[in-house]
């Protein structure tokens, strides 16, 4: 009897145990959610005041959600990359606006529009390097893991999603295959930020 009562309490006990864990987990997911909404206000008010031309202001904002967000979204690399322009920050809206380009190609919501922005930062960056003007405090994207979206995986910038790199030689063009993707040309999104960082090495 004492043995039949002695389980029974351990059940007991089990069950309220796992009972709390759940609790505790439930809680967890909720204020993950709650804070990813803040995020995603913060988000679009930053967009909000880009929009107005208060540039000084948007920048605030999206840098709160780059310093707090796990993954920087897709979206986002658009936004600083052209609020960066607005603001003079030509290599830093260079930087951002590609990483959009990478992710999105040419069938992104913005991919056009990121095209323009980039084009317009990178003569004004050429402008900037003939006259010897520095930008400092830039904060570039690959200090970020970038969010690579559902798939999970990007075409590689070092290929450009061919899996060989053509080289012109004195004697015609030389093949070699691409050391970082896969055969199909694509990387993990992992693979992608550590690219982004310089921290990938070469699989041959």
């Amino acid at each position: 009897m004492r043995y039949f009562i002695g389980i029974l309490i351990t059940c007991t006990i089990s069950c309220k145990l796992f009972a709390q864990q759940d609790k505790v987990d439930e809680f967890r997911v909720q204020q993950e959610q709650l804070k990813k909404t803040a995020l995603l206000r913060e988000l679009d008010s930053g967009v909000y005041f880009m929009d107005l031309g208060n540039y000084g202001r948007a920048d605030e904002k999206f840098q709160y959600v780059l310093d707090n967000v796990r993954s920087v979204p897709s979206d986002l690399t658009f936004y600083f990359g052209k609020n960066s322009f607005h603001l003079g920050r030509y290599k830093q809206s260079i930087d951002w606006l590609n990483k959009y380009i990478q992710l999105k190609g040419t069938n992104g919501q913005y991919s056009n529009e990121a095209v323009t922005w980039m084009r317009k930062a990178e003569a004004e960056f050429v402008k900037e390097k003939s006259v010897a003007l520095n930008q400092t405090g830039e904060i570039l994207s690959a200090s970020y893991d970038i969010d690579c979206g559902p798939a999970g995986k990007v075409t590689c910038p070092v290929c450009k999603g061919d899996h060989v790199i053509v080289k012109k030689g004195a004697f015609g063009p030389a093949y070699k295959t691409c050391e970082y993707c896969n055969e199909q040309g694509w990387l993990t999104c992992e693979e992608y930020n550590r690219l982004l960082r310089g921290e990938l090495q070469p699989k041959h």
